[in-house]
C-alpha cells in the first residue's frame, strides 16, 4: 500500500470512528433530555426516535455490510420493537406487572437469546468445555444473587400467581442472558468492534431490567431512569450494525488462551457475591433456604471442577512441554540434551552390568539432501528413524544425536552389541521408498563399550570413541567396528563431537 493509500485508509478510519461517536453521544444527550423532562409523553416520543433510528441503522447495516448469518440481526430487529411495546404498554397502564406487556418483552427476550445462540455456535470448542463450565459458573452465580435479592422478596408479595411466575422468570432471564454474553465475552476479539458494541448493548440491557426488577420488590425508581439504559441499548445495537465488523459476526474464531484468566477473574466475583448471601439473605424462609443452598453448592462443585481441569490441563502442558524440550521433533527420538542425561542415568542404575553405545551415520546423505532437497532429506532421517526403533530392544535408548547421526545405547556385552550392530546394518538393506523414488542408503556404525563397575564412566568419552569408530568403519567401508579394533582412529581422525553438524555428510539439526 502506498503512503498516500495509506493516510486515505487512516482518515477513513478517523471519520467513521468520529461518525460512530457522533451517533452514540446524540443518543445519549437525547436519554438525558428524556430523563431531566420527566414526561411521559416526551418518554414515549423519545423512545419511537430512538427505536426507528435503530432499525433504521441495522437496515443500513444490512444492507451495506452484507453478513455472513444476517438471521441473527432481524430477530434483534424483531425484539427491539417487541421489548418497545411491552415499555410503552407499561408507560400507559403504570403498572410494573401487566399480562400483556410481558408478553411482549418476553417475546423480545426470546429473540435476544436465540440471536446470541446462532452467533455463538460457530465458536464452540471441540473437546474443550472448560469456556462452557466458566459460562455456566458465571450464570449460577447472577443466579443465586438474582434469587436472594429479586426473586424471593417478589414470591412474597401477595400478588396471584400467574403476576408472581411473570415477574420471578426475569432474573431467571437476566442469569440466562448474563451466561450468554459472558461466554460471547470470553469468545471475542480485539477487532471485532460490532461484537463489543453489542455486548455493551446487552448489558445496558440488562441494566434496565434488574431496575425493573427492584421497582417490582418495591424499590422507588424513576420512570425515566428505568428507561435510560433500554434506550442505550437500542442506540448502541443500531450503532454495532452499521460497523463493518457486523459482517463477520457468526464465524468460527480461534480463543485465546489467555482469557481463560479473564473468565476466573468473573467467577471469582461471583464466588464472593454467592458467599453475602446467606448473611444478607439470614431471613430466608425453609423454601430460600434449599433454593439457595443448593445453587451455592452447584456453584462451589462446578468451581471445583474448574480447578482440577486446570490442574490436569498445567499437567498435560508440563508434559508436553517437557517431551519436547528431550525429543526430536522430526524423528520423535530423544534429542542429544536427552541422550547425556540417559547414559548418566544408565551408568548409575547399571553399574552391574556392561553398557555399549553404537554410533550410526548414514553413508552418503549429503548426496541425497543436495540431488533431492531437504525435504526428501527429512524423509529419508524419519523413515531411517523408524527402522532403527524397529531393530532395538524397548530398553534400549535410541537419540538422535545430529543431522543424520543416532545413538543407540543398551546394556549388552561386546558379543551380543556386535548382534544388535548387524541387524541395524541389515535393516537399511533395503533402499527407502521416498516421495523421490527408491533411494539406496547404507551406514557406518562404531561401538564403545564399559564393563561392570568400570572406571571409565565419563559420557563424552564414550561418545568419541564410538564416534572415532565409526569414521574408522566408513573410511574402510567395514559396516561397524568397535573401538577397541580401531587403535589408530584416535589419532587419525579430528574429533568434533560438540559440533556434529560440521560435518560434510551431515544436515542441519
Amino acid at each position: 500500500m502506498t503512503p498516500s493509500a495509506e493516510q486515505s485508509s487512516g482518515l477513513r478510519r478517523r471519520l467513521g470512528f468520529r461518525w460512530y461517536a457522533a451517533l452514540l453521544g446524540g443518543s445519549a444527550a437525547v436519554i438525558a433530555a428524556n430523563v431531566a423532562i420527566d414526561s411521559h409523553a416526551m418518554s414515549l416520543v423519545t423512545m419511537a426516535v430512538i427505536l426507528i433510528g435503530t432499525l433504521a441503522m441495522m437496515g443500513i447495516g444490512l444492507h451495506i455490510h452484507r453478513p455472513v448469518h444476517p438471521l441473527p440481526w432481524y430477530l434483534l430487529s424483531a425484539s427491539a420493537v417487541l421489548f418497545a411495546t411491552g415499555t410503552a404498554l407499561r408507560e400507559a397502564t403504570h403498572h410494573s406487572i401487566h399480562p400483556v406487556e410481558d408478553a411482549f418483552t418476553l417475546l423480545g427476550y426470546v429473540g435476544v437469546g436465540l440471536a446470541a445462540l446462532i452467533w455463538l455456535y460457530p465458536r464452540q470448542v471441540r473437546d474443550n468445555h472448560d469456556l462452557l463450565l466458566d459460562s455456566a459458573l458465571i450464570g449460577l452465580g447472577a443466579l443465586l444473587a438474582s434469587w436472594a435479592f429479586l426473586i424471593s422478596p417478589i414470591l412474597q408479595l401477595h400478588a396471584t400467581m400467574l403476576d408472581t411466575v411473570v415477574a420471578a422468570s426475569y432474573p431467571v432471564l437476566d442469569a440466562l442472558l448474563l451466561t450468554l454474553v459472558a461466554h460471547s465475552v470470553a469468545t471475542a476479539t480485539r477487532s471485532e468492534t460490532s461484537l463489543r458494541l453489542l455486548h455493551a448493548g446487552l448489558i445496558a440491557l440488562l441494566l434496565g431490567d434488574l431496575g425493573y426488577s427492584l421497582e417490582t420488590v418495591g424499590t422507588p425508581i424513576g420512570r425515566d431512569v428505568l428507561l435510560a439504559p433500554l434506550l442505550a441499548a437500542y442506540a448502541t445495537v443500531g450503532v454495532a450494525a452499521l460497523h463493518p465488523t457486523m459482517a463477520a459476526l457468526g464465524t468460527p474464531r480461534r480463543i485465546h488462551p489467555h482469557h481463560s484468566r479473564q473468565r476466573a477473574s468473573v467467577i471469582a466475583v461471583a464466588l464472593i457475591v454467592a458467599s453475602l448471601v446467606p448473611v444478607v439473605g439470614s431471613s430466608l424462609d425453609t423454601l430460600d433456604r434449599v433454593v439457595v443452598s443448593s445453587l451455592f453448592a452447584l456453584l462451589l462443585i462446578g468451581v471445583l471442577v474448574r480447578s482440577e481441569r486446570a490442574i490436569v490441563r498445567s499437567a498435560r502442558s508440563e508434559r508436553r512441554a517437557q517431551y519436547q524440550a528431550d525429543h526430536d521433533m522430526l524423528t520423535g527420538l530423544l534429542n542429544r540434551a536427552a541422550l547425556l542425561r540417559a547414559l548418566d542415568s544408565n551408568r548409575e542404575q547399571s553399574g552391574e552390568q556392561p553398557v555399549c553405545l553404537l554410533f550410526i551415520d548414514l553413508d552418503g546423505f549429503k548426496n541425497v539432501n543436495d540431488s533431492y532437497g531437504h525435504a526428501v532429506g527429512d524423509e529419508l532421517i524419519a523413515t531411517a528413524a523408524a527402522r532403527i526403533r524397529r531393530v532395538v530392544r524397548r530398553e534400549d535408548v535410541v537419540s538422535r544425536y545430529g543431522g543424520d547421526e543416532f545413538v543407540v545405547l543398551s546394556p549388552l556385552a561386546r558379543q551380543e552389541a556386535a548382534v544388535l550392530a548387524e541387524r541395524l546394518i541389515g535393516a537399511f538393506v533395503r533402499p527407502f521408498e521416498l516421495s523421490a523414488g527408491e533411494i539406496p542408503i547404507t551406514a557406518s556404525i562404531g561401538i564403545a563399550c564399559v564393563g561392570p563397575r568400570s572406571s571409565d564412566t565419563n559420557v563424552h568419552n564414550l561418545i568419541r570413541d564410538a564416534d572415532a569408530a565409526m569414521y574408522h568403519a566408513k573410511e574402510n567401508s567395514l559396516g561397524y567396528t568397535f573401538h577397541d579394533d580401531a587403535p589408530h582412529a584416535l589419532t587419525n581422525t579430528r574429533r568434533r563431537i560438540c559440533r556434529p553438524a560440521d560435518r560434510s555428510t551431515s544436515s542441519a539439526v
